[in-house]
């Protein structure tokens, strides 16, 4: 597998529409971070797992970003939301979007695409 190559991320069943996410490590632009993929709408997507307020992991929960009613993206720390289609802020304390991170789904598996920000953990 090249770096570039599309990486198996987890089972398309595994994302459920506003339900629990699926967590993975990166390199996003030299330092480690965490990134989470949600499915929102029947699609999927992709974010670091990183607030735009102040730069710390969001989830309430392990893997856990939704709100109640499934329909935002949501800081445990300080209350920004965010849109689950775009990453975009929709209110609370936050500047600008998420970063999003690529993926496409076929045949019953997510994939994640590295790009030249987004790399794979070197070990």
């Amino acid at each position: 597998m090249t770096e570039d190559a599309p990486i198996a991320l987890c089972a398309s069943a595994d994302l459920q529409d506003g339900g629990q996410a699926v967590s993975f490590d990166l390199s996003y632009g030299g330092q480690t971070c965490r990134a989470f993929a949600i499915r929102y709408r029947a699609q999927v997507h992709a974010y670091l797992n990183r607030c735009t307020h102040v730069a710390m992991e969001m989830d309430w929960q392990p893997d856990r970003f939704f709100d109640d009613t499934g329909q935002w993206l949501l800081c445990a720390s300080h209350g920004a939301a965010y849109r689950p289609d775009s990453g975009q802020c929709a209110g609370g304390p936050c500047k600008g979007g998420l970063i999003r991170i690529d993926l496409s789904e076929a045949q019953g598996v997510v994939f994640w695409h590295p790009s030249y920000i987004a790399r794979p953990l070197q070990f």
